[in-house]
């Protein structure tokens, strides 16, 4: 079994090639971040929780935590835990309080995250995703390469203040 390994949410940002969202999750220290790219409509539901904005109606992941709520359950935590052909997995973790009954539900990462900002549950990753990230990051050509070490240098050293705030 791999070391899981707390991050948090430190910002968004559009990958200037593809104009995609990206959801940078950074460990407590700073040393590792993970970029993962996510669709416009995960983005602005990140993006209304992590920039605090308050909307007349809620959101999806808004339902779901309510409906939790009401069925007495929450969310311990949620995992990214794997990374295939580009695309990563995660699950989110809920606890039935009135039988303390635990179950794992499969999910976006995007979702996961959506849903731990409301419920301030911890986001953990699997090391063999940051490693999996990092082999995907040091794959291609030589040029490639170069552009692709720029670019998770420049992610990697990122602060919370470089991040401007996301457009919905």
């Amino acid at each position: 079994m791999t070391q899981m390994i707390e991050m948090s949410v430190t910002g968004l940002t559009v990958d200037p090639f593809t104009n995609m969202p990206i959801v940078i999750l950074k460990n407590d220290n700073q040393t590792i971040a993970l970029p993962i790219w996510i669709g416009l409509i995960e983005a602005s539901s990140i993006a209304t929780e992590f920039e605090n904005i308050e909307l007349s109606r809620p959101m999806t992941h808004d339902i779901l935590k309510s409906i939790l709520k009401h069925l007495n359950a929450y969310i311990t935590q949620v995992e990214i835990n794997d990374l295939v052909d580009n695309t990563f997995f995660a699950t989110i973790k809920v606890r039935a309080a009135d039988d303390d009954q635990d179950f794992a539900i499969d999910c976006r990462p995007s979702d996961a995250i959506a849903m731990s900002l409301r419920t301030k549950a911890p986001i953990l990753v699997d090391q063999k995703v940051i490693e999996k990230s990092r082999q995907i990051e040091s794959s291609g050509s030589a040029p490639e390469k170069l552009e692709e070490q720029k670019w998770a240098e420049i992610l990697e050293n990122l602060e919370p203040e470089d991040f401007g705030k996301y457009k919905m």
